[in-house]
């Protein structure tokens, strides 16, 4: 494939797509029912009766620990590919794997292990996947350093204490009310 061709491809898939979400909402705007009622025009609260006016501030700890969470979810899933990478150097290292097996990995580690077998490859393969092995753990100590020093600035700034009360003075206390 040629980069003009990868290039036409892309257009059409977004061409596409566009067209796709647009033909879809001006099908809906004509087609759906519009009998709008004093009910169907109220603020909806999860099932309950709405209590005061629906543009009131809502409290930001809300969004904050709702990002806090989507944030540590997402990082959940970069673990994976680590994992994968963390667990074939590891098994590589091992001298009793059969032949086929470290090929396996090899292949999956983009690594070529098609070679002619020499007496020193067993013990340069395993010197590369103890490298590998080790590589991966600081790869993770990085990204693992990277999160708690977030993790550690959200905590110092108060944002994951629930109840904050105000002090006589107006400032902003991290104890309960009823805290001595």
């Amino acid at each position: 494939m040629t980069p003009t061709s990868i290039t036409a491809y892309l257009a059409l898939f977004a061409t596409v797509g566009f067209l796709f979400l647009f033909v879809t909402l001006l099908l809906g705007s004509f087609l759906r029912a519009r009998m709008p009622t004093a009910e169907k025009l109220e603020a909806y609260e999860c099932g309950e009766p709405p209590v005061g006016s629906a543009f009131v501030q809502f409290d930001l700890r809300f969004y904050v620990v709702a990002l806090v969470f989507i944030i540590f979810e997402v990082e959940v899933a970069f673990f994976f590919p680590w994992a994968v990478v963390f667990g074939k150097a590891t098994e590589l290292m091992d001298p009793n794997l059969p032949e086929a097996a470290v090929v396996a990995n090899c292949g999956k580690l983009g690594v070529d292990a098609t070679r002619p077998p020499t007496d020193q490859q067993p013990a340069a393969l395993a010197a590369e996947a103890r490298r590998l092995a080790l590589a991966s753990m600081a790869d993770i100590g990085v990204f693992f350093g990277v999160l708690l020093v977030g993790f550690a600035y959200v905590w110092r700034r108060g944002d994951l204490n629930w109840v904050r009360a105000i002090t006589g003075g107006g400032k902003v206390s991290d104890t309960l009310p009823f805290e001595a």
